[in-house]
């Protein structure tokens, strides 16, 4: 029973790196479909704020629920401190997306149903994969602690969530009260890089796949890197179309 899940795990992050290839390609094809990219019809949609909170949910309550349960002992690599921690950065992220992100944003484009759905989907996905890996089967002794890839790998991480956050603040405040149109962003990495948002979250989850130094880990660093790349060319392309002087 045990090899099978384990075999499943390593199938599903192998299966992880061929779907964000997948959606690479066809999100350069169709564009990425959210927010002021949604698809034409696609008016029904959901409050920005509820969408983020629910799509991104199974993220956390999965790790948390596999944690106290699972066949054998429950979670028995937790008693692994590299476990724990790594466990612990995936669920920071989310956390911070599920129950801080949403009760900042004010306003927004609602969400598309499709795309709060594949959302949901990619987060139960992911949500199962990293976390059953690490609460189940990853065996890091605690020298891993010490090694130079997951001190390494830990500071990206730390770097990148603190770029992505930092960079959410200021699109968050762009516009001062009835003020429309598009603005440039300024401040932090904005001065370089015209998503720097997408650039933070790519920076943790490599980060995140270099402390774990996993197939699974790295599956997920390759599919956000492969979706997260895409939404940033195409955004950049809108600002270099739309406004001057960038």
């Amino acid at each position: 029973m045990e090899l099978a899940e384990r075999f499943l795990l390593d199938a599903l992050a192998y299966l992880e790196c061929a779907l964000g290839v997948v959606c690479c390609v066809l999100l350069k094809l169709v564009g990425s479909p959210y927010g002021r990219y949604a698809l034409p019809g696609s008016a029904f949609g959901l409050r920005a704020p509820a969408a983020w909170a629910v799509q991104e949910l199974p993220s956390l309550a999965l790790p948390l629920l596999l944690a106290c349960t699972g066949t054998g002992a429950p979670a028995e690599r937790l008693n692994l401190w590299p476990n724990c921690i790594l466990l612990a950065m995936f669920l920071v992220h989310y956390a911070q997306r599920t129950l801080v992100f949403p009760f900042l944003i004010q306003g927004g484009k609602p969400t598309p149903l499709y795309a709060f759905l594949l959302a949901f989907i990619f987060c139960t996905y992911n949500g199962y994969v990293q976390s059953r890996y690490l609460s189940q089967y990853a065996v890091n002794a605690d020298d891993w602690l010490s090694d130079p890839r997951f001190l390494t790998g830990s500071a990206l991480w730390l770097i990148g969530m603190l770029i992505n956050i930092h960079s959410d603040h200021v699109l968050r405040n762009l516009r001062k009260p009835g003020e429309t149109g598009y603005k440039i962003p300024r401040g932090g990495l904005f001065e370089y890089i015209s998503a720097a948002n997408y650039f933070g979250e790519v920076v943790e989850w490599c980060g995140y796949a270099l402390a774990s130094w996993s197939i699974q880990g790295w599956a997920f660093a390759v599919f956000t890197s492969c979706v997260l790349f895409t939404r940033a060319q195409q955004h950049h392309k809108y600002v270099r179309k739309h406004v001057r002087h960038f």
